[in-house]
């Protein structure tokens, strides 16, 4: 990635810009590469602009890693900053500001959830995440990025040469890893815990997804300062189908009540 400069840290991570910090954090299958539209438009606008490859994923491919131990990682690499997460990485960026509220500046969250409230429910999610991880080492990161990209959750999205060729940079041994360390079954809910979260928070998901909609408008209403919104002709992956869209709300964000 030509003018992005290495940041040294526990997991592998790119800057570019210069100006107040914004980290981006990838969804499952990604990688940090994959915010680079959103970003490259971030960094022209002075900010720096930091990628990261999560444990299991691109440069950070081997290593392993439970959600809070992430965020431990993600906080030594990064420090200080707006955190913006998408999916996966909106997890991890909600484990973050709720261990380390003082480097998180202000928080988005793109197709995010607290996590799974009922045991039954997580305990069943924890055994399908199982399921996945064995299957996709069964047949390859190829094949199953073929099943993972067709599901309605994703609503249209197509990748591009590049896109695909990025995400299988992914080993099905990372990946594995990632879905048995770090799922929405492993995670303990954060639902009650959304009252600590002290810093300004964006909760947005893709106007299609109706599974993470009603979970962002509820992120939003609940925290001390929340703010919500829909990214238009968009799923489940809304940073990859309107980038524009969504750095445009990103930076109305942060416009909106600078501190």
């Amino acid at each position: 990635m030509p003018d992005w400069r290495v940041l040294a840290g526990p997991l592998a991570a790119r800057t570019r810009g210069t100006g107040p910090r914004m980290v981006f954090v990838h969804g499952f299958t990604q990688t940090g590469r994959s915010w680079a539209p959103v970003a490259e438009h971030v960094a022209a606008h002075r900010r720096e602009a930091v990628l990261v490859d999560l444990p299991g994923h691109g440069d950070s491919g081997n290593v392993r890693a439970d959600l809070r131990r992430t965020a431990d990682l993600l906080a030594s690499t990064t420090g200080p900053a707006v955190y913006v997460g998408y999916s996966l990485g909106g997890r991890v960026c909600l484990h973050l500001a709720l261990m380390y509220p003082h480097i998180v500046d202000r928080l988005v969250l793109i197709g995010a959830t607290p996590g799974i409230v009922d045991d039954d429910e997580r305990s069943a999610r924890r055994a399908s995440d199982e399921r996945l991880a064995q299957h996709l080492l069964d047949v390859g990161v190829e094949a199953f990025l073929d099943e993972w990209t067709a599901q309605p959750l994703f609503h249209g999205l197509e990748l591009t040469p590049d896109e695909r060729a990025d995400r299988q940079r992914n080993t099905a041994a990372g990946l594995a890893s990632s879905l048995r360390l770090c799922g929405t079954g492993t995670q303990v809910p954060l639902w009650e815990r959304r009252v600590e979260l002290n810093m300004p928070v964006f909760a947005m998901a893709g106007e299609h997804d109706h599974k993470f909609v009603p979970i962002a408008e509820r992120i939003a209403a609940s925290v001390p300062e929340g703010t919500f919104a829909t990214v238009l002709d968009a799923g489940h992956a809304a940073h990859l189908q309107q980038p524009m869209q969504v750095a445009t709300r990103i930076e109305g964000f942060l416009a909106a009540g600078r501190r």
